[in-house]
């Protein structure tokens, strides 16, 4: 499945391949002082271990296939950008999940990122029928701040060591959106039109 808007034609959303390692690997090595103050990690005494990008992408897939998770890659004029991740995905009478995202310094502030969770989030909204998207972030990270200030989604609350992110147990704020909220529109007539 591909995502895109018409209206900026060079960014698109593609599911997370095993050939990106490569540009993956170069991205995050490129950005790693941008990008480890908000990555997550795996707390101490946890079973679980660092994995390998295939050994990721395998996981993704398997639990996309299940419906519980989604990563998408950003592209950028056919470059790899960054990473969009739905997790948490759940049905039933509840029907949310949460989303997550990066991106390459190089294309940051130029809008690439909240267009990017738009057509997640509509996507989510519109095509999987979802009811709530939720998005935690560090009260510090005010890039993604931004994100969900040009979105327009609202802030529900404040959830202490929340994550454990950059090796501790961090703070989060909580933002969620519901279908009802983005209007008949969705949330890309929203970006777009400023």
């Amino acid at each position: 499945m591909r995502l895109a808007d018409p209206a900026r034609p060079g960014v698109l959303l593609r599911p997370l391949r095993l050939t990106d390692a490569r540009a993956w690997r170069e991205t995050r090595q490129r950005n790693a002082t941008w990008l480890v103050p908000w990555d997550a990690t795996v707390p101490p005494g946890s079973t679980e271990r660092a994995t390998t990008f295939t050994a990721l992408v395998r996981r993704l897939r398997h639990q996309a296939r299940q419906g519980s998770t989604y990563p998408f890659v950003i592209e950028v004029d056919g470059e790899f950008a960054g990473q969009v991740t739905v997790n948490n995905v759940v049905g039933g009478s509840a029907r949310f999940a949460s989303v997550g995202y990066w991106i390459d310094q190089r294309h940051a502030g130029r809008g690439i990122v909240p267009l990017a969770v738009a057509l997640v989030i509509d996507h989510l909204f519109w095509t999987v029928k979802l009811h709530r998207v939720e998005i935690a972030i560090r009260p510090e990270n005010s890039n993604s701040l931004r994100v969900v200030e040009k979105l327009g989604i609202r802030e529900i609350g404040y959830a202490p060591k929340y994550l454990h992110i950059d090796g501790e147990w961090r703070d989060h704020r909580l933002y969620a959106v519901t279908v009802e909220e983005t209007g008949p529109r969705g949330l890309v007539a929203r970006v777009l039109g400023g």
